[in-house]
């Protein structure tokens, strides 16, 4: 059973085969399995030569080894003459990562924005989880840290969820750390019960070699203050990006991300192939 349960509706999953990547280990439950079930669509996507969702291209035709810039987004080209030799106009600047326990940031801040964001969240330092990056923001989010390493404290708002989301997501993949982050991470109910018994009897192994999944993009689809649902956007490998659906709840004064009874996060929604970031706010950290 999976974290990521969805079928690609055609019930042609079975045909693709067993992957060595940590992405789609069994033993990962609520680590690899996150994304593991992602990559195996992309895989049979591939194979079939079709993509996900009603917007993609038609059936044999594979994803565009590029994504198309988001059309309701500020554009990256610069806006500058072309730069001298010397010049590095792809360099972003060296942000300071934020402290490992911060005071006023995170679930402790005061009156945080709640708009919902539509370009990327400022002043972002990207670290590794394990092979994974994911983003620390002194305002944002994550405030705190435990002796383990485990994440969390996240301001009360839209970016203070998808900050919690990826780092949530990017944590529960560190071995060291799943059964962490299924205890005190994940919101108490049926599928946080089922994926820790999953956990406890076949334990999270350690990474195995390979190209990492990174995150590359975010949408809001739905906040209330007491729940938020973010689509997340990976990129599984140099030609597909996967949207992942994870619902987050506002509970105990932090966000915590939520399981479906089957132990997973989407149930019987399955993951989408998208062919570009259309609507999507890019953000990732390579």
């Amino acid at each position: 059973m999976g974290l990521f349960s969805g079928r690609s509706g055609d019930g042609e999953d079975d045909d693709a085969g067993e992957s060595t990547s940590p992405w789609e280990n069994r033993g990962f439950v609520a680590s690899a399995i996150v994304i593991g079930a992602v990559v195996v669509c992309v895989i049979v996507f591939l194979v079939l030569g079709r993509t996900g969702g009603d917007d993609q291209p038609g059936a044999g035709q594979s994803p565009s080894p590029g994504l198309t810039e988001p059309t309701d987004l500020p554009s990256d080209e610069p806006t500058e003459p072309p730069a001298t030799p010397g010049d590095d106009p792809t360099s972003t600047p060296v942000v300071t990562p934020p402290p490992v326990n911060n005071a006023a940031g995170g679930c402790k801040a005061k009156n945080p924005d709640q708009r919902i964001p539509r370009s990327a969240p400022p002043a972002v330092s990207w670290q590794f989880e394990t092979d994974m990056l994911i983003p620390l923001q002194a305002q944002g989010g994550p405030a705190s840290t435990d002796a383990n390493g485990l994440r969390y404290c996240f301001a009360h708002s839209p970016t203070g969820a998808v900050l919690a989301a990826m780092v949530t997501l990017g944590q529960i993949r560190n071995p060291d750390l799943t059964t962490s982050v299924l205890q005190h991470r994940i919101a108490p109910g049926a599928g946080r019960t089922r994926a820790l018994n999953e956990n406890r009897s076949s334990p999270s192994p350690s990474h195995d070699a390979g190209d990492p999944s990174q995150f590359t993009g975010f949408k809001v689809v739905d906040y209330l203050p007491n729940r938020a649902i973010v689509a997340l956007a990976v990129q599984v490998d140099y030609r597909s990006v996967a949207s992942l659906p994870i619902t987050l709840v506002w509970q105990g004064g932090d966000w915590k991300v939520v399981l479906q009874p089957d132990g997973s996060f989407n149930g019987e929604v399955a993951p989408d192939i998208l062919g570009s970031l259309d609507g999507y706010v890019r953000f990732g950290g390579s």
